[in-house]
């Protein structure tokens, strides 16, 4: 799955921002807000790093801190007090100075779908995965209108990978020239695949993900049992880790996955997201071909990899693979589809010939 796509698998939906208690929605980000400190003056900033480090939840917090009362004006605070009305309002997405855009996958996807635009636009099958124009103009215009309660104005855009051409152009005057007070938060889990003339306009936060012993602790608090094999498949996320298993991805049907595969068994799979699927087998193939130039596999156990790989055969089926990721949205018979795709898994790996004793046995 390509980074853009990625970034729009945003973790569970929790509360927005720094808790009453003082608690982080997620522990790693304490070192991104550290650093934003020395960004304080920045009017607009691009938040980025690996996907599923926690984009959007840095970008809230940030939001929050601006908007926080019991922080003086015009002093550079290391967090919100999440406890003021501000603070209570941002957790509630009620502060009339932060404007959130999302598409309206994402607003979906997060329950939020008491929004105008989080529905899917006349003649369209289902919710866009873009930021449309339409959205950075209706931004546009609130961003000139005074402030709520006369402290500051976020315009927060999450993720900017997914603005359109049109969107992204839309949007360069206000980041080159913030009406008032206003600051505009990006995110974006590839910097790259922005405009120049965007990244130009913003200075940069970066975030990175946990470390392992950090992310294991998060994920055992959230009630995951022996999370590694989920970490490894996840690239080391957290969040998306937990996303795995909120699929139904638990660590024993993983194990087991690949030599399932192998033998051609779709079962595990079927009635799940192509998406899901193919980025699944994609990491399979990964996997696979690393484990038959003698490396060690990223997303699976070494142990849970069946050997005796035709590498001819893999290239075929990763190409098969890479041709359906591309092609994602196109309205598949998702159960043929995914049987397809599996059965191409049984040219990898193939039966090894039984014995010949065993043979001269079957023939009597």
């Amino acid at each position: 799955m390509a980074k853009a796509d990625a970034a729009l698998r945003d973790g569970p939906a929790a509360p927005l921002g720094v808790q009453p208690d003082g608690q982080l929605p997620l522990p790693w980000l304490a070192d991104g807000l550290a650093a934003a400190r020395q960004l304080a003056g920045a009017h607009a900033l691009l938040i980025h790093g690996p996907a599923g480090a926690g984009h959007f939840d840095m970008a809230v917090l940030l939001a929050q801190t601006l908007l926080c009362e019991s922080v003086p004006a015009g002093t550079a605070a290391a967090r919100a007090c999440g406890r003021c009305a501000s603070c209570h309002l941002v957790a509630t997405r009620a502060h009339p100075d932060l404007r959130l855009v999302l598409p309206a996958a994402l607003r979906v996807q997060r329950g939020w779908t008491d929004e105008d635009d989080y529905i899917a636009p006349k003649g369209e099958a289902k919710p866009s995965r873009e930021l449309r124009i339409d959205q950075v103009r209706a931004a546009i215009d609130w961003a000139q209108q005074t402030s709520g309660r006369g402290r500051a104005k976020v315009l927060l855009l999450h993720p900017a990978d997914a603005l359109n051409l049109s969107a992204a152009n839309a949007l360069l005057k206000t980041l080159e020239e913030p009406p008032g007070q206003m600051r505009v938060l990006l995110t974006s889990a590839d910097p790259e695949h922005l405009l120049p003339t965007v990244r130009s306009r913003c200075q940069r936060l970066r975030i990175a993900l946990p470390p392992v012993d950090q992310a294991r602790a998060w994920l055992l608090g959230q009630g995951l049992d022996a999370p590694e094999a989920l970490l490894a498949l996840a690239g080391g996320s957290p969040l998306e880790a937990l996303a795995w298993v909120q699929e139904g991805f638990t660590p024993a049907l993983l194990s087991g996955l690949p030599r399932r595969v192998a033998a051609g068994d779709a079962a595990a799979l079927q009635g799940r997201p192509i998406p899901r699927v193919v980025e699944l087998l994609l990491k399979l193939a990964h996997d696979a071909q690393v484990q038959a130039a003698g490396g060690a596999p990223r997303f699976f156990a070494a142990a849970g990899l069946p050997g005796g790989t035709d590498l001819a055969a893999l290239r075929t089926w990763q190409q098969a693979l890479l041709r359906v990721a591309r092609h994602d949205e196109h309205p598949w018979s998702a159960a043929l589809l995914v049987e397809s795709l599996v059965s191409q898994a049984a040219a990898v790996w193939p039966a090894p010939a039984p014995a010949r004793g065993a043979s001269l046995h079957s023939a009597r």
